[in-house]
């Protein structure tokens, strides 16, 4: 990954701009963008939804860090992280308005779970969070001390 040429990568799977906790998670963010790259590190936040989903979620977040699309899920199932949304769900999320299968572009009704990964410049996650319950985020801190630890002595 070119960006690791730089330094350390926080890398954010999320589920969509439709998520509350996703959106409480990226507001959080980039309140502590500051400190991630004080420490050294560069943000990336990424969702299945479609382009224009990830261009509306940084403008409706005044996001300053890359909000990136992941058609098919393409990455998170290399970090393992999709999972099929189950048909009952399917339905009560119909009835709040979340069309999934427009929002990302495809109809397999799939989603990663909520994770964050701290990789340091030698490409080696220092830092994993993985999440099957929505609701609970990595916190701040937590991040910025991890990149802290990948810098160099």
């Amino acid at each position: 990954m070119e960006t690791l040429a730089s330094g350390p990568v926080v890398l954010t799977f999320y589920r969509g701009a439709w998520c509350p906790y996703c959106n409480i998670q990226l507001a959080a963010y980039e309140r502590a963008l500051p400190e991630i790259a004080e420490a050294g590190g560069c943000l990336i936040a990424i969702s299945p939804q479609k382009p224009d989903g990830s261009l509306s979620t940084t403008e409706k977040n005044n996001l300053t860090f890359d909000v990136l699309s992941d058609a098919g899920n393409a990455v998170a199932r290399k970090f393992g992280l999709v999972y099929q949304m189950p048909t009952d769900l399917k339905s009560a999320y119909a009835s709040f308005g979340v069309d999934l299968a427009a929002i990302n572009g495809d109809d397999s009704w799939e989603l990663p779970i909520p994770a964050t990964f701290v990789i340091g410049r030698n490409g080696r996650v220092v830092l994993s969070h993985a999440e099957t319950d929505y609701r609970k985020r990595l916190p701040t801190d937590a991040i910025v001390d991890a990149l802290k630890e990948t810098a160099p002595a």
